[in-house]
């Protein structure tokens, strides 16, 4: 792949693979340039800016031919200017090194092609004008990330220094990420451990998968509590890999509720990604001393939780530990006890520490 030194457009070169004859050109080329959609190739090709063979691809659907040359021009994308924008920022932690803070649900952690305004980072910058550069200008102090549908709490650093720091523990795994969502089915076993690698869809290059050769990937799971159709689950990351619960949780058999590119298509038009990240601790890399953090579920997915496992549905919500104890509580006397639950495994308070999920494997 070779790229012009145009200031405007971008020349990219790709040579079609044997395996790849007789395919739709369009969705080999998706497959060979993931960074760019298949809908922005079709456009390129009907603005007369894909050529094979030096002739121009008259149609998306032409076949590619094993051993042709293609050539695309792509015009550069207008550089992003981060601008502070003063918005709602819910922040739990802060000193002079780092903070913790609440993200809202469809609100992308930074910029990005479509997402130029309105972001995370756009908030913190105004917020925190002290940000971390270590991760580019676009991304203030932003060590690690959750998707623009996903809930919950995000560590932010103040300075480079830090910055290096922080991510030093995330890649020794030191950091206790807990997310709690609403999955369908019923896990079996209701608690365990999976182990499975991730890495591009080779169907469809705009998702991830379980795929050979992929990246490592490994998250615990466990069943707080069980209803016919979904259960809630809590779910601690030991890597963390793009989408990794939401694929995972799609591998065994139970996707998120309301996740548009794993879940059912039976879900239902608009309805919220029910996956949250509720509890960060670490020891803080510049004192030494711990930092904890608790942000219960939102609104949105307390009363989508409320809908599907209350006793208008039929349902026999169980709370922790209480599978057996007959009659089944009010599904609101539930929550309390996960949201309690929730805490203990932040703060540390007597059962439900951090060991409490890390079973034995199962799931791979």
């Amino acid at each position: 792949m070779v790229a012009g030194e145009g200031q405007e457009e971008e020349r990219i070169s790709v040579e079609i693979p044997p395996e790849a004859h007789g395919e739709r050109i369009d969705r080999v080329l998706a497959s060979l340039l993931p960074e760019l959609s298949r809908e922005r190739i079709k456009r390129l090709i009907a603005e007369g800016r894909v050529r094979a063979g030096g002739i121009p691809v008259d149609a998306p659907r032409r076949p590619a031919r094993a051993g042709e040359r293609v050539e695309l021009l792509v015009p550069r994308d207008p550089p992003l200017a981060l601008v502070p924008e003063v918005r709602p920022l819910s922040v739990l932690y802060e000193d002079a090194y780092l903070a913790v803070v609440e993200k809202p649900r469809g609100v992308p952690v930074h910029p990005s092609p479509g997402h130029e305004t309105g972001t995370l980072a756009h908030a913190l910058l105004a917020r925190f004008p002290e940000l971390s550069r270590a991760g580019g200008d676009l991304r203030p102090g932003i060590v690690h990330r959750l998707d623009k549908d996903t809930t919950g709490l995000l560590v932010v650093a103040k300075s480079d220094a830090v910055h290096h720091r922080l991510a030093r523990l995330f890649a020794a795994r030191s950091v206790f990420r807990g997310y709690v969502a609403v999955v369908h089915g019923r896990p079996v076993p209701p608690r365990g451990t999976i182990v499975a690698p991730i890495g591009r869809d080779p169907r469809e290059r705009k998702r991830m998968a379980v795929v050979a050769g992929g990246r490592e990937a490994i998250t615990h799971y466990r069943t707080l509590v069980a209803c016919p159709s979904v259960s809630l689950v809590v779910l601690r990351l030991e890597t963390g890999r793009t989408h990794q619960i939401r694929v995972h949780m799609r591998h065994v058999g139970h996707p998120v509720v309301g996740d548009p590119v794993y879940g059912y298509r039976r879900e239902r038009p608009g309805a919220p990604l029910l996956l949250h990240a509720f509890g960060l601790r670490f020891v803080h890399p510049v004192t030494g001393e711990p930092v904890r953090a608790y942000a219960p579920p939102p609104e949105d997915f307390r009363a989508a939780f409320f809908r599907l496992c209350s006793p208008e549905e039929g349902t026999t919500a169980r709370a922790p530990e209480d599978s057996l104890a007959p009659p089944a509580p009010p599904v609101q006397e539930v929550w309390l006890r996960v949201e309690k639950r929730l805490r203990r495994l932040v703060f540390g308070e007597g059962e439900g520490d951090s060991d409490s999920l890390r079973p034995g494997r199962a799931g791979d």
